[in-house]
């Protein structure tokens, strides 16, 4: 159970974390200024566990790997969106950040209302009602569950 940030369409990386940012040498450092043209107060509010819920083409712009990579140091535990800009999903399966796509949720959900979220049946869970979202495959799930790719690589080399 986690609580809901929501935000619009078309969000892009410079909105998860301002290219003045990527000067700072750690993500511990920049995770402070996570959605801060969107949501000045977001790094005080988010809890580890939260949920991001977007629209379509959520991460668009830039391919920074700091924007998931900041996104998971805050405690996000998914992105959920109607879609998804290609080189972000990648980047968040990369680092280890579940991003799951689920037409039907933005729609219905509220900015700090409370959610659930089964990733090995792919379905998120709101308000009482069940919605079916992408179920990852089981290698992308290994991957995750791994922490990220280097991660699971690291691993298979063992």
């Amino acid at each position: 159970m986690g609580s809901i940030f929501k935000f619009h369409n078309d969000l892009d990386t410079d909105q998860i974390i301002a290219s003045q940012y990527l000067l700072l040498p750690t993500i511990e450092e920049m995770k402070a200024h996570t959605f801060e043209s969107v949501d000045p107060d977001f790094s005080k509010k988010v809890n580890p566990g939260d949920f991001i819920v977007g629209g379509e083409n959520f991460g668009c712009g830039s391919s920074r790997e700091q924007a998931p990579s900041v996104l998971k140091a805050v405690g996000v535990q998914a992105v959920i969106a109607k879609s998804f800009a290609r080189i972000f999903y990648r980047n968040a399966i990369n680092i280890g950040l579940p991003v799951i796509v689920c037409k039907d949720l933005y729609d219905d959900v509220k900015d700090g209302d409370a959610m659930e979220l089964s990733l090995s049946e792919g379905l998120a869970t709101y308000g009482g009602k069940t919605y079916p979202c992408t179920k990852l495959p089981e290698y992308m799930q290994n991957i995750l569950n791994n922490g990220g790719l280097i991660s699971f690589l690291n691993k298979e080399e063992e």
